[in-house]
């Protein structure tokens, strides 16, 4: 049917594509993690290799994510978003022709573009679509990255274990999926408003307005916490899994994932009622008792208490993401909310990738068993730091 003739996509129905399509990019970008060893093993490559492979994914995001961010509060929402979507699916064809190392740092790469340009657009756009009053959209925001890392991860971890041509099904259904998006939002009316000055736009910038740069701030510790942890799981949780089960089912990798994250979105969504400060304070407590379920297990190679650990941590990851989202996004007028949900996910892919590679690294140097004890450590400490800081900051 040729798009001019078909029934435009109306506001709700907008909402829950856009939401879907979100969800979409963060479990294409956990599906990698659980292949991760299978690639190690059939390209013969280090774990400082691994993790690099993980990170240059995060970071290329990054900077995406900084001089791209905020062009969809001028050019609008939609039109990022279909760029986005093209360079998934350049991303899954990457990935379903890799033949090395090399192609995976391609196809990372260019899947670290799409969910660069989409985040913040999709982000805001799910803003502007919310019914007035609603929490609706962050709580969708931060339950549905959580949510589709989960399930990337664990549903790559089974095909990869059970189904034929391991290193192709996953990506071949996220290849559809992409392709299936773009008349999709094609379809949808701008939920944006557009603005001149989009060239401008275009340049390396954290565009945080002025009225949300304490509750930012404070915000920071808690962000990194979190998200290095998510670092550690997803670049060598798989591994990790390997060693304290002493077994080569990659189901256990994707399992540790999936705690993580489907607990963290589960505990977001049980308690979306929940104070933003509340929120997050209750967060930090359940990530630390969480990292030090993880550093017992690590110490021990006791499989049970790591997945423990994973649980309790993803609670806690849930609880304080979902509350500093939305105490911060609350704080944006509608112009700028792409760029302040920017400034948000640059802070968190950034601990999401450094912190890895570095451990990727001392990996190499020092064994997985105590570099995952010296990262379990220093995230204990971010943690206590961002509940310090929280508690000072709510007196």
């Amino acid at each position: 049917m040729a798009l001019e003739h078909r029934k435009p996509v109306k506001g709700a129905a907008g909402f829950w594509i856009l939401a879907l399509l979100f969800l979409m990019l963060f479990v294409a970008s956990a599906a990698a993690s659980p292949l991760y060893p299978v690639y190690q093993v059939k390209f013969h490559f280090s774990a400082e290799t691994l993790t690099a492979i993980f990170a240059v994914y995060v970071l290329v995001l990054l900077v995406t994510l900084l001089f791209f961010g905020s062009v969809s509060d001028y050019l609008g929402r939609l039109p990022m978003i279909i760029t986005a979507l093209v360079f998934s699916v350049a991303g899954c064809v990457a990935f379903l022709a890799a033949h090395g190392a090399g192609e995976l740092y391609l196809a990372r790469s260019l899947q670290g573009v799409a969910t660069g340009l989409a985040s913040g657009p999709t982000g805001a756009a799910l803003l502007d679509l919310q019914p007035a009053g609603s929490q609706r959209a962050p709580l969708v925001t931060s339950t549905f990255s959580n949510l589709g890392l989960a399930v990337g991860a664990l549903v790559t971890s089974v095909l990869v274990q059970y189904a034929p041509a391991p290193t192709h099904l996953i990506w071949w259904a996220l290849l559809v999926v992409s392709v299936a998006g773009i008349p999709a939002v094609l379809a949808m009316p701008e939920p944006g408003v557009r603005h001149p000055g989009a060239l401008a736009s275009v340049r390396p910038r954290v565009a945080v307005p002025r009225q949300a740069r304490g509750a930012f701030a404070g915000a920071v510790p808690c962000l990194v916490a979190t998200w290095s942890l998510g670092g550690l799981y997803l670049s060598l949780g798989p591994s990790l899994a390997a060693e304290t089960t002493d077994s080569r089912n990659l189901v256990w990798g994707g399992l540790v994932i999936f705690l993580l994250c489907g607990t963290g979105a589960a505990t977001a969504l049980i308690f979306r009622a929940i104070g933003p400060p509340t929120a997050m304070l209750a967060g930090c407590v359940l990530l630390l008792a969480g990292v030090a379920v993880t550093f017992s297990a690590i110490a021990t190679t006791t499989a049970a208490a790591f997945g423990v650990g994973a649980a309790v941590s993803g609670a806690g990851f849930g609880l304080a993401f979902q509350g500093a989202f939305r105490m911060i996004a609350a704080l944006a007028a509608a112009d700028q909310r792409a760029g302040l949900v920017t400034a948000i996910f640059a802070v968190g892919y950034l601990a999401f990738s450094v912190p890895a590679l570095i451990a990727g690294v001392a990996a190499t140097k020092f064994g997985l068993q105590a570099t995952a004890l010296v990262y379990s450590a220093s995230v204990a400490v971010l943690v206590v730091a961002a509940a310090g800081i929280l508690l000072v900051r709510r007196r």
